[in-house]
């Protein structure tokens, strides 16, 4: 706990600024939350009031302003820390669709993935030559995983350059790190992973309903273990955490909608053709062409008295010269690892991804943004990494490939859903996704630049590219580790 510190500034301050800590380990994340929500009406210190709230008391108030008057806010303040293990990638992504929690997930890009590491779905119990097949499938993926990396890590020991310091141990490792990275891409959704999540009650309520209302076995499964984890922590705040018939519908309700309107569904190739291979597809769905009106006009409505309209209309009178330097002014401070101010959020964009399930879940990460998948599929191809492809490992990579994307229509005629744990990283999904100017400084950054994971860089480059074409004017301050020949600013100072 700090030490009170006495204000500075007016003679006789009586007040002293407290900064301080409610122990987890003294009280429940009940009566925390009971704490916080409490000096709303009570003019007690926070300590003093934890003094007073009992376990019982805590979840009296929780069951009468929480659930019987609706003030789920209270709830953000309890904190629940959980471990989940062996659970497929599939069901972690739904796990994960929740912008006010973190995850720390196990990472299969450094880690070599144990042999028969995948789940195997309810829903094929009941068809047990479909689920034979389906197995072999898995272990198929699985065996050539093992292959290409041995063949990786071979090739690699002959093309990279050894640093002059380097042991055997440390090279051994960073080659290793190098082919696993690329030849995960044979993995497939469910492959299982270990997550772990911190959320406050109120997301963690969500998080559940959404897994309990899924129509995969699996997740409803996780959703009960997750919450009756829960209740052991916050008791009260999610006693009534359950199905919602609303989302429990919403797929069923949109397939039929796709269906009696004349959407089609996806089905195999032809004969003799299969998925192939394929690079990462962008398209710019939608940009605001008043955007230069509205960023300026937001940039200029914070410190004044006047109404937005009365802004907007001085901002159109300005002319696109004054309105330009308004936002260089803006930008032209910011420094590599700063965000712009959240005026910048007024702008926006859509795009539509065709990008590999892997680079995918590396996209889904960043939350401030709204995304909508479409289901996993085999249907639209696949792409080989770089590594495999320069090694010469294309045909032993198809050769894993080939199989699984067979067994896949043979799911999806008993399980459209089930039939999604065999879809690999490699194979791409098609996402449309929304995000503001402010988020598009972030994922440029960190996104576009050669740390970042190739799969996730490439698409992320071609949509910086598009952006950048129809509002070059946007971007002018815009801080990257590299930027690309066709950058229209220049660069530096």
């Amino acid at each position: 706990m700090t030490q009170p510190r006495k204000e500075n500034g007016a003679p006789g301050q009586s007040y002293f600024r407290r900064v301080y800590p409610l122990d987890a380990h003294d009280l429940s994340e009940e009566q925390i939350a009971v704490a916080f929500a409490m000096t709303s009406r009570r003019p007690e210190a926070f300590d003093e009031i934890s003094e007073q709230v009992s376990k019982e008391k805590a979840a009296d108030f929780h069951e009468r302003w929480v659930l019987g008057y609706g003030h789920a806010s209270v709830a953000e303040h309890a904190v629940v820390h959980l471990a989940v293990e062996n659970v497929s990638r599939l069901a972690v992504d739904t796990l994960e669709d929740n912008r006010l929690a973190s995850y720390t997930e196990k990472s299969s890009r450094y880690q070599v993935m144990p042999e028969d590491y995948f789940y195997i779905p309810d829903e094929l119990v009941k068809h047990p030559a479909i689920k034979k097949e389906y197995e072999a499938a898995c272990q198929a993926l699985f065996q050539g995983y093992f292959k290409l990396i041995d063949g990786c890590i071979e090739y690699l020991r002959e093309a990279t350059p050894r640093i002059a310091t380097e042991r055997d141990r440390a090279f051994n490792s960073r080659l290793s790190r190098i082919a696993t990275d690329h030849c995960r891409a044979v993995l497939p959704a469910a492959t299982l992973t270990n997550v772990g999540v911190t959320a406050n009650a109120r997301t963690l309520e969500h998080a559940i309903a959404k897994l309990v209302s899924s129509e995969l076995i699996e997740e409803q499964h996780l959703g009960d273990a997750v919450r009756e984890q829960g209740r052991l922590i916050t008791p009260t705040l999610i006693k009534y955490a359950d199905k919602v018939d609303y989302l429990a519908r919403a797929s069923g309700l949109q397939l039929d909608q796709a269906r009696r309107f004349g959407f089609p569904d996806e089905e195999p190739a032809a004969e003799g053709k299969d998925s192939g291979t394929s690079v990462p597809e962008v398209r710019l769905v939608h940009w605001d062409r008043k955007g230069e009106e509205k960023l300026a006009a937001a940039l200029l409505y914070r410190h004044s008295n006047l109404s937005y309209d009365q802004v907007w209309e001085r901002i159109k009178d300005l002319g696109p010269e004054p309105r330009q330097a308004i936002i260089d002014e803006s930008t032209a401070g910011i420094g590599p690892h700063d965000a712009p101010l959240r005026e910048f959020e007024v702008v926006d964009y859509s795009f539509e991804f065709m990008l590999d399930y892997g680079a995918y879940r590396e996209f889904k990460r960043h939350r401030m943004m709204s995304y909508l998948p479409q289901p996993l599929t085999v249907a639209h191809g696949y792409r080989i990494p770089p590594v495999v492809a320069e090694a010469g490992l294309e045909s032993e990579f198809e050769q894993a490939m080939r199989p699984v994307e067979e067994v896949y229509w043979k799911v999806r005629e008993v399980s459209p859903l089930a039939a999604q744990y065999l879809v690999t990283h490699a194979h791409n999904r098609r996402v449309v996704s929304k995000f503001n100017l402010r988020e598009c400084y972030h994922l440029f950054k960190m996104r576009t630049s050669e740390e970042a994971h190739f799969s996730i860089r490439e698409p992320m480059e071609a949509a910086m590219r598009l952006a950048v074409e129809v509002q070059p004017q946007f971007f002018r301050n815009l801080k990257l580790r590299s930027y690309p020949e066709w950058w229209p600013h220049p660069v530096g100072g």
